[in-house]
């Protein structure tokens, strides 16, 4: 699927880190049993992932709590009244409750109009992505001025889980353990990000359009055994098959990136800059060598977050413009990657970051 827009400007993206830092070297140490029987080196898990450390919000702590903050983060930075926000929706994995939608707390808690639509969106990582591709939509066909995507994910519960099962299972041989490694790597962070009508941006960043595919051949690869909401009964637990998930995503996305050069008429060498979506080290340099990008115009932050989900693209992009890594002109791609396999992939015409406004 393809989508183009002239009327859709990317006008500000918030972010929210958790306080609590959880380095690969301590999950190793509560480890210690597991790597005890099978005789694992030290240093494994950051060597293998390029993940030094992550992040975990405290006990308790609900992804709408949270979600909160960060939009209102965008918000303020965005400049853009309540009043304008249209659509609010909610993608990350993680959720408050299975019902009502977490969007519902969330708009409760900005205090948004009653007129405003609201729903949640899961999509495994893709799921920020899919939402700001329906926002875009909506101010595209002239329903809404401006529209809020916005997520929050929390790993602590899926990385907690995952050490207890590998300690407990005496049972389990190296290769066992391969199909939980992906699950140590998972961290907590939240991102929304703000999209407006262009005559309401003060920014001028066109969200130019992009691309969509899917291979559902491979949904098999990443799968979580039951439905991830804070506050089960028992705790997530998921099994990947990341070498397999890694060759056959990265297949995919090479297909789109094609795709999405020839939507925007662009080369290669084109594109000024990349986010992409945050797995580990090996992924991000395959991924990259497959679809011909210099390393260097890309902005990774895996080794000190881990893979955040949904909320990992945005929250790269956002600490990204955050330390300048975009210029005037530049032309930037939101290179998504999700389980399933999802692809979507954007093109935006960056001019500048918005000025810090009010709501």
């Amino acid at each position: 699927m393809q989508f183009r827009y002239r009327n859709v400007c990317l006008e500000a993206i918030g972010y929210s880190l958790p306080p609590e830092i959880v380095t690969s070297e301590e999950i190793e140490r509560r480890l210690a049993p597991l790597y005890q029987r099978l005789r694992l080196p030290e240093g494994r898990l950051e060597l293998m992932s390029g993940i030094r450390q992550r992040r975990f919000w405290p006990s308790g702590v609900l992804p709408g709590q949270v979600s909160i903050e960060s939009a209102e983060k965008a918000l303020r930075t965005a400049g853009i009244e309540k009043r304008h926000v249209g659509a609010l929706v909610h993608g990350s994995v993680c959720r408050d409750y299975l019902e009502p939608a977490t969007a519902c707390g969330v708009h409760q808690g900005l205090g948004l109009s009653r007129q405003c639509q609201i729903y949640d969106v899961s999509n495994a990582c893709l799921g920020l992505l899919n939402g700001m591709v329906q926002v875009a939509n909506m101010i595209e066909l002239g329903q809404i001025r401006a529209g809020l995507v916005v997520g929050t994910e929390s790993g602590r519960a899926l990385v907690d889980t995952t050490i207890e099962r590998l300690n407990r299972d005496t049972s389990l041989s190296r290769n066992d353990i391969k199909t939980a490694v992906a699950s140590l790597t998972i961290g907590s962070g939240s991102a929304a990000v703000v999209l407006v009508d262009r005559e309401l941006s003060t920014t001028g960043n066109r969200l130019l359009g992009g691309v969509a595919r899917t291979n559902t051949d491979q949904c098999h690869l990443c799968r979580s055994v039951r439905d991830e909401s804070v506050g089960g009964s028992s705790g997530p637990l998921m099994e990947t098959d990341s070498e397999t998930l890694m060759r056959e995503g990265v297949a995919v996305a090479k297909e789109t990136f094609a795709e999405l050069l020839d939507v925007h008429g662009w080369q290669t060498e084109d594109i000024d800059k990349t986010f992409c979506h945050q797995v580990g080290s090996a992924h991000r340099k395959l991924m990259l060598k497959a679809l011909g990008l210099d390393p260097a115009i890309d902005y990774a932050t895996l080794d000190m977050l881990g893979n955040t989900g949904a909320a990992a693209l945005p929250t790269a992009a956002a600490m990204g413009i955050e330390n300048g890594h975009l210029e005037a002109g530049d032309r930037v791609g939101l290179l998504g990657i999700g389980s399933g396999i999802n692809v979507v992939m954007l093109g935006v015409q960056w001019k500048k970051q918005a000025d810090t406004g009010s709501t």
